[in-house]
């Protein structure tokens, strides 16, 4: 799936995908109580709300079994994540890759553990045509 076709989910729609993807399929009952374990302050008529509007975006689909509805998600996690980075990218740095990394590296307290892991990752990165700092679908 094309990270156009990736349903804009929001920061409360992230916490319930995620408690879908660490339990799939789950039950809309099983979805309730793992985001109240985390955060008591939710409350069942808003997860049961958000699971609609996640249905309705196509980021989850449902089944009737009996009186219980059980879901599964029609996205992944990396799916999500990469729409979710593009679409950052796009807004915050007009799609270019590199003034971002310069702003993570310099913002951030980096270990010598941290530089090490990134360095190795880099190098390890197919270089791309000269000019061409990210791909556009």
């Amino acid at each position: 799936m094309s990270t156009k076709n990736i349903p804009r989910i929001s920061e409360t729609e992230w916490e319930v995908m995620r408690a879908v993807w660490s339990q799939n399929p789950a039950t809309a009952n099983e979805i309730i109580e793992r985001l109240w374990r985390e955060d008591p302050t939710w409350h069942p008529k808003t997860a049961k709300t958000l699971l609609t509007r996640l249905v309705q975006k196509k980021a989850l689909d449902y089944e009737t079994r009996g009186r219980t509805f059980v879901y599964e998600p029609l996205v992944t996690e990396r799916e999500c994540i990469a729409a979710a980075s593009e679409s950052f990218l796009d807004r915050v740095f007009g799609g270019s890759l590199k003034p971002m990394l310069v702003h993570l590296v310099e913002s951030q307290q980096l270990t010598r553990t941290d530089l090490d892991e990134l360095r190795a990752l880099l190098e390890n990165q197919p270089a791309a045509p000269k000019g061409k700092l990210r791909r556009k679908p």
